[in-house]
């Protein structure tokens, strides 16, 4: 670069930070990180520091945990520090007088190609909608969700049976690619911010809760296979595996699978298993189970679960 380092300030919290995080300390002159404060959490819930703070402290950078982003002090040492940049991946709502601050602004680094997947999720959703691309956007935060005005996009491919992780972890990557391209780009005066369109039918990145993440038996064997490598390895599709003429029932959590499409007789949703697999009926096929988990139990191959668990001819799932 033949100009001067910008100075930066990084906000974020998750590990999908981190290769941008990385990229800004190496390359431009890091000012300080900003992340969530310490959250107990797992079955513990115990204090686990975040990725971000991890990275913080092995790499001797001033951090900040602030309870609330408004805070008048707060907002002072973010001032203080005299930012010609604030770069976002994976935080939450920042305040006005925190995003007016920068001396070229404060962008936000998105793991979709906006305005479609707008939202907390849009890795997983673009799998569960059978998406065959997706990519990192670079804007500049403005007062509402994902709606700045566009600095930078970059494209990629998605294979057909790639899950969520291993989305996740291309994504990574991409986002410090974009965020180079995107900061050395304002500063040779190369880039030209781009109002977002307006569509019909956009496309959301819905936050997860119990009812969208379960497994509607009655849909097409692809749906439900993009509905379960999108929410892999994490929250996991779920689905309530019925035992014994309903005398029992079991809540399961399914990571990985495989389809057929194929006609036949059987009803939506009934357990078939045969020489080892595990084969669930849908309305123009079979899901084929390879992995999941049976609530207080760990995640398990198929055939571990047939090991141990007798499924009866007459189980099925809904």
């Amino acid at each position: 670069m033949n100009f001067k380092k910008p100075n930066i300030i990084f906000m974020g919290t998750a590990g999908f930070g981190i290769p941008t995080l990385d990229l800004i300390n190496k390359n431009y002159n890091l000012k300080a990180i900003i992340t969530n404060h310490d959250k107990p959490s797992g079955r513990g819930l115990k204090i686990k520091n975040s990725p971000v703070k991890d990275y913080a402290i092995k790499n001797n950078i001033s951090f900040y945990q602030p309870k609330n982003l408004k805070n008048l002090d707060f907002i002072e040492v973010i001032k203080d520090l005299n930012p010609d940049f604030i770069i976002v991946v994976a935080f939450r709502m920042i305040p006005e007088s925190i995003w007016k601050i920068p001396k070229f602004g404060t962008i936000n680094l998105h793991a979709s190609l906006l305005p479609n997947y707008r939202g907390s999720a849009p890795i997983n959703w673009v799998l569960i909608n059978n998406e065959n691309q997706t990519g990192i956007t670079s804007f500049f935060i403005d007062k509402n969700i994902d709606t700045g005005d566009i600095l930078f996009q970059q494209k990629i491919k998605i294979d057909e049976r790639i899950n969520a992780g291993d989305l996740h972890d291309k994504l990574q990557y991409l986002a410090a690619e974009v965020t180079e391209k995107t900061i050395d780009g304002i500063l040779k005066n190369e880039l030209k911010p781009v109002k977002q369109v307006t569509i019909s039918d956009l496309k959301t990145a819905y936050k997860f809760d119990k009812k969208n993440i379960q497994i509607d038996w009655d849909n097409d064997a692809l749906s439900i296979y993009n509905k379960i490598r999108g929410l892999d390895p994490f929250p996991g599709a779920r689905t309530t595996l019925y035992l014994n003429l309903e005398k029992e029932e079991r809540k399961l959590l399914i990571y990985k699978s495989d389809y057929i499409v194929k006609k036949h007789n059987n009803k939506t949703g009934n357990v078939i298993v045969s020489d080892g697999v595990l084969k669930i009926s849908c309305n123009n096929g079979y899901v084929i189970i390879k992995e999941l988990k049976v609530e207080g139990k760990k995640k398990m191959k198929t055939r571990d679960l047939l090991n141990g668990f007798r499924i009866s001819d007459n189980s099925y799932v809904k």
